[in-house]
């Protein structure tokens, strides 16, 4: 097998799809209030909310850890409703030389589909694959949607 790798999974939301890609466009430090639980904190190290090149800091709890990433927006189409991340720093990148997250939101009518994308490449053959990372952000996922649909 490979280093290199790409993981997809698809989530049906029924909350406002647009109002989810807009949280992970422009409002990505509101989602640490939505899952506390995961995303203890996130902070905007450089550029504005919402812009391509800007440096996204995150402190989240994963595998019972605490744990830090640091990304910078890499990609947004707003017509797909589409947020790219690039992984720069932090404790995935003890694990994999590269890692880029991708969030997408299908809207139609009352059905929402958020689809993430994970592509990374494994620093060794000892380095599974991230999904219990995937798991997270499906629970992510859906701490935001119970938050939007009180």
């Amino acid at each position: 097998m490979g280093l290199s790798g790409k993981m997809v999974r698809d989530v049906e939301i029924k909350s406002d799809g647009d109002v989810f890609h807009e949280i992970f466009r422009y409002r990505p430090h509101h989602i640490s209030t939505m899952s506390p639980g995961n995303i203890q904190n996130v902070d905007l190290h450089e550029g504005d909310w919402g812009t391509v090149g800007s440096v996204i800091f995150w402190n989240y709890t994963h595998d019972g850890k605490e744990k830090t990433a640091k990304e910078v927006i890499e990609a947004i189409n707003e017509e797909k409703k589409l947020v790219t991340f690039k992984v720069v720093e932090g404790d995935l990148l003890q694990l994999y030389k590269t890692f880029i997250i991708t969030v997408h939101v299908e809207t139609k009518g009352e059905n929402n589909l958020v689809t993430w994308t994970f592509e990374y490449e494994k620093l060794n053959g000892d380095v599974e694959d991230p999904t219990t990372l995937m798991d997270f952000c499906i629970v992510v996922t859906k701490d935001i949607e119970t938050h939007h649909l009180k």
